[in-house]
């Protein structure tokens, strides 16, 4: 049966189904282990391994770009099976087994090994977790489910760090800090093992292709959901790597065992703004909320761009990224689900975070070459002329409005 959106205040509005508070909880685990390693890696690549700035981006990049473009595999084979939870447990699974290789690693290209096993492993589980929300969570009440599962992954986000400076100040080696990331990884398994249930597909639901892979699925996709992709790839060249506002706080005054600090700053707020965020999708447009993060995300650039600011501009921009991940993530998530049918929603996610990821990888290596040739400015006050043009493309009126899909 479709659902509509129902008016703000309206009766009869559903409780978020404990499948997404459980896929959040597994969220905040697993993030919490792999945040208290990233808030350290970059220092410990160029300070640690003698790693450049430019190597830096090329790594986040291919290694973030790998976790979106798998995703479109994951997706549409989630679809073909019409089961997600293998391929959650694969896609965790991965993460949590590449936790030790990090405080193992003598080598740049060990980091990069793990590096990109964590995001095959994030690929892997990414478009059918999104996917699995969608299937369980009434049409309105969507934007909240996701902004709910984005703040508990979030938790885990400002835990991580937080976590990574206490030990830091105790042990003050990051090989040492870094083996304590294997815990939490084991306990989001276990969560999602014996805590995560998904509903199988109606009997008489067909699937959506004979195969796991057929392009021509995207021929069933709407302009609606073309012009979301295209908002989400030219966002996703302003949003570059945090790993650059890790390398940013030296720089303006932040000790290195206090630069975690930035991400719980930046996480805090992001866990702060995305269900508010997501609850507020829910009673006006989506594009005009996705505007006020294309805003934030702008004003986190000029902060950082800054030069001389200190500690304190350092950590406001960090807390506008963090308000603009709140108001961007999980309402691109809920309108690719808004605009894409119930059969195929693994496979959109799949798509839109190819396009995300091929955006990535470009933004992440333009950092890293601009902070070389450059300096940190130019990284981002770049992120920031990005950010004007996705804006400038949100102001573009749709070609027509439609009800969300179920």
């Amino acid at each position: 049966m479709s659902h509509g959106r129902r008016a703000p205040g309206g009766s009869g509005r559903r409780a978020i189904p404990r499948t997404v508070w459980m896929l959040g909880l597994v969220s905040l685990f697993m993030d919490l282990s792999s945040e208290l390693i990233h808030s350290l890696l970059p220092i410990f690549l160029v300070s640690g391994l003698g790693a450049s700035v430019l190597a830096v981006g090329v790594i986040e990049g291919v290694a973030e770009a790998t976790a979106l473009i798998v995703k479109i595999f994951s997706g549409a084979i989630s679809d073909y099976l019409g089961r997600r939870k293998g391929l959650l447990l694969a896609g965790y699974g991965l993460a949590a087994l590449s936790k030790p290789l990090f405080p193992l690693a003598h080598s740049v290209g060990t980091v990069f090994i793990a590096r990109f096993i964590d995001r095959i492993g994030k690929g892997i589980r990414g478009a059918p977790r999104d996917a699995l929300v969608a299937d369980v969570t009434p049409p309105e009440i969507r934007g909240a489910a996701f902004g709910l599962r984005q703040s508990l992954d979030t938790v885990g986000a400002v835990l991580g760090p937080g976590l990574a400076v206490g030990l830091m100040l105790v042990l003050t080696d990051i090989r040492h800090v870094l083996w304590f990331a294997v815990v939490p990884g084991v306990v989001a398994m276990g969560l999602l093992w014996w805590g995560v249930r998904e509903t199988r597909p109606p009997p008489d639901e067909a699937r959506p292709l004979r195969s796991p892979i057929r392009w021509r699925a995207a021929g069933d996709f709407e302009a609606a959901y073309w012009r979301v992709v295209l908002i989400g790839a030219v966002f996703t060249l302003a949003r570059f790597s945090e790993a650059f506002l890790i390398l940013r706080a030296p720089d303006m005054g932040l000790a290195m065992a206090w630069a975690p600090a930035v991400l719980i700053v930046m996480s805090l707020f992001f866990t702060l703004s995305a269900y508010p965020a997501g609850w507020l999708s829910d009673r006006m447009p989506r594009t005009a909320v996705l505007a006020v993060g294309l805003v934030l995300l702008l004003l986190a650039d000029l902060a950082l761009a800054l030069t001389g600011g200190g500690v304190w501009l350092l950590l406001a921009g960090a807390a506008l990224w963090g308000l603009h991940m709140g108001f961007s993530q999980g309402i691109l998530a809920a309108m690719v689900a808004d605009t894409t049918p119930a059969g195929l929603k693994g496979t959109a996610f799949g798509i839109f975070n190819l396009a995300s990821g091929v955006c990535m990888l470009l933004a992440s290596v333009l950092a890293g070459g601009l902070w070389q040739a450059w300096g940190p400015s130019a990284t981002f006050l770049a992120g920031a002329g990005f950010a004007a043009a996705a804006l400038l493309g949100l102001a573009v009126p749709a070609a027509g409005r439609r009800r969300p899909h179920t």
